[in-house]
């Protein structure tokens, strides 16, 4: 698979705090987040990804290159909402910057940009960096959500035109709907050739799937606790079953072998004990004899106490 490094730029500006994305777009760049690192590192396990913001004051790197997800995970928990617009232009430039500082030269070049609000630069300085970034052999995919003017619509297929190289780079506009942000960005170009599978869809007979394809329904690439916990309890389950099964399946005498059974009877047919009712009246008799013997014995003993 393809080794990259991958730098993920997202929109922190006050435009994400709308809610017209499932559940805002803030909180769906972040589920996108998560998908995208994921995708990356099970293609191929020495990619890295980058987390940097473009929102506020100016561009900040929050997570190096790394392929440790906490790190990406506490960069999402630490950018902060701010700022009108972004600085789309120079956001891409730092990122730019950070891949070319890659520990691995080998690895391919990737920024990966999110955009829901206004853009403020105007087309001419776009299409001059997007020339510039093809030149450093940078790929630049974008995914472009929310605000869907036509004249940011028309920036970015600009700058996607002007960009384009040999390892693809590509321009997703995702509207508003009912599905997830990263539901739908599964079926593009831009997870789409790093093979992850879509986690909604329909079945070959046109039925609603619910589950992607994924076992349980659930990707365990964004969920890989709840994954595991519903394997282990399928897997508890099928024992419980297979031992239930077993028992049945067992004879109901089996767990009385090797206990003898006492065949005769206590009384024979003219009503005298038989050898086992003898038995026992002899064992009986025998006790008894023994406790009358021992009572004289006690006696014998208090009277001779008496005399002396």
């Amino acid at each position: 698979m393809v080794l990259e490094a991958t730098m993920i730029v997202v929109d922190n500006s006050e435009s994400s705090r709308n809610g017209d994305y499932v559940p805002s777009r803030w909180e769906a760049q972040s589920d996108a987040v998560n998908l995208i690192f994921s995708a990356k590192t099970q293609a191929n396990p020495e990619s890295s990804v980058g987390l940097m913001s473009m929102g506020g004051k100016g561009p900040e790197v929050l997570v190096t290159l790394t392929t440790d997800f906490g790190k990406i995970l506490d960069g999402i928990h630490r950018t902060k909402i701010l700022g009108q617009y972004t600085h789309l232009a120079t956001g891409i430039q730092i990122a730019g910057l950070a891949l070319k500082h890659r520990q691995n030269k080998s690895q391919r070049q990737r920024i990966i940009v999110f955009t829901c609000s206004p853009i403020a630069e105007d087309e001419a300085k776009l299409v001059k960096l997007a020339k510039r970034m093809k030149k450093n052999n940078i790929s630049i995919d974008f995914i472009a959500f929310g605000d869907l003017e036509p004249e940011n619509t028309k920036k970015l297929e600009a700058f996607n035109e002007n960009v384009k190289g040999g390892d693809g780079s590509h321009l997703a506009v995702i509207p508003p709907g009912p599905s997830l942000l990263s539901d739908t960005l599964v079926t593009t170009p831009i997870l789409s050739a790093d093979g992850v599978a879509p986690r909604g869809g329909t079945d070959e007979g046109g039925a609603d799937g619910g589950g992607g394809g994924f076992e349980f329904g659930v990707d365990p690439s964004t969920d890989p606790e709840l994954a595991l916990a519903l394997r282990m309890s399928m897997e508890e389950e099928k024992a419980r079953q297979e031992k239930e099964g077993k028992a049945k399946e067992e004879p109901k005498g089996e767990s009385l072998e090797g206990i003898p059974e006492e065949n005769q009877p206590l009384l024979d047919g003219q009503g005298e004990p038989g050898s086992s009712g003898g038995d026992m009246m002899d064992e009986d008799k025998k006790g008894s004899s023994e406790a009358k013997e021992e009572k004289k014995d006690g006696a014998g003993d208090a009277d001779k106490m008496d005399t002396a």
